[in-house]
């Protein structure tokens, strides 16, 4: 692409002022760095990744209201993050991580590991054991 030809569509970052940066080949034929401040494919692409990742946070969240998953999950997609990333964080197994996604485990968990699911989801244990808003 030339560096003429970079999309300047309005998306979201131009609503903050916030430039994309884009490379490009310039008239002599080398590739430079050009801001974007939009392309509106792009923009269309991840409004609607960020539409499904709402719903999938709306369904885990009427799960867990429904008691048929723990908060465990809600604030893993809350936080934009799945299994093997969350076991990472948290240092086990994806396989007790899935666990833990059970009700009746959850409710048996010690206060060590209730700590180390609240620390990486940057909020209280307090928290995580209240029933989810």
């Amino acid at each position: 692409m030339n560096k003429n030809e970079v999309p300047q569509d309005k998306g979201s970052l131009a609503k903050k002022n916030v430039h994309e940066l884009c490379y490009a080949v310039d008239e002599n034929g080398r590739y430079t760095a050009v801001p974007s401040s939009g392309w509106e494919a792009k923009t269309l692409a991840l409004n609607e990744s960020l539409k499904l990742i709402d719903e999938r946070i709306a369904m885990t969240k009427s799960a867990v209201l429904a008691g048929e998953l723990s908060p465990i999950a809600y604030y893993m997609e809350l936080n934009r993050m799945d299994l093997p990333l969350l076991a990472n964080y948290v240092g086990m197994h994806r396989w007790f991580v899935k666990r833990h996604f059970q009700p009746r485990r959850f409710d048996k968990l010690s206060t060590k590991t209730l700590q180390k699911y609240a620390d990486v989801f940057g909020i209280t244990m307090a928290q995580l054991k209240s029933p989810i808003r």
